[in-house]
Parts: C-alpha cells; structure tokens; sequence
C-alpha cells in the first residue's frame, strides 16, 4: 500500500468529490437530484463524458459503479458516478478554479457540449467561439 501515507478514509472523501451525471442533467428536475441551473446543465450527461472532460482539464478522476439514489433509470447511460479529486492532501485546491464541486458541476457541464461525441451529432458547426476563457482548453482536441 502505497496509498496509505497513514490517512483516514475521510481525508480522502474529502478531497475527492462525488459527481453524478444527474447533477447536471437539464432533463431532471431540483427535486430529483439537478444541482445547477437548467440553462446552464446538460441533456443527459453520462459518466464518461463528466470524466473526459475533467482528464482533458488535468484533473484526477475516476469512475465508480453506483447509481444515484433517485435515479429510477437502470440504463446503462445513467449508471456510475464520477470520483474528482478538488484538494490537496494539505487542504488546498488541486486546481484554482475548482474550489467547491459546484465550480466542478459547471465547468463540466459547460464543456460537455463541446465533446467530440456531442458536436458530431449536432452536424458540426463550431459555434463555442463566442465564449471568452474557459473554451480555450477544448480547442486542442479538434482534430
């Protein structure tokens, strides 16, 4: 165990935040589990869509197999909750603009659309110039 450095598991819970792709779902509701505004939340995000774009931020993510405890919806595309880690061992964020995993929600939900997966679909027309900082790190991955 390399991992041990004599931490308890809560230090690592707190570091490491849970983000569930219902958080940001436009489709559902306060009630059912959205955190963020609809406007700014996606259509039904899947897991690896949150962990792409949190890897291409930099960010140490991971994947587990849970379900969202309202999650009525067994789908596969609904399942599993993404890990992100937000602070450091010694309490401080790993990256400045992601202070609170609402900063994470947003970012993620923001960047979402802009995945190779989602433009494709919607024929193709790159029209997230219009956005000051923030759309600068997603260019690189256009091929």
């Amino acid at each position: 165990g390399i991992r041990k450095e004599g931490r308890s598991p809560e230090d690592q819970r707190n570091r490491f935040v849970c983000l569930y792709p219902i958080y940001i779902n436009s489709k559902k509701t306060l009630a059912e589990g959205r955190r963020i505004s609809a406007e700014k939340a996606v259509e039904n995000p899947s897991c690896t869509e949150i962990r792409d774009v949190l890897a291409a931020a930099g960010m140490n993510v991971y994947m587990e197999n849970k379900i969202h405890p309202r999650e009525w919806n067994r789908d596969g595309q609904f399942k599993g909750r993404v890990r992100v880690q937000i602070k450091q061992a010694d309490g401080s964020p790993c990256q400045e603009k992601f202070s609170s995993r609402k900063d994470v929600m947003i970012y993620v939900a923001e960047m979402i659309p802009k995945l190779k997966t989602r433009t494709q679909k919607s024929g193709g027309g790159d029209t997230s110039s219009q956005q000051g900082e923030g759309g600068k790190k997603s260019k690189k991955k256009k091929k």
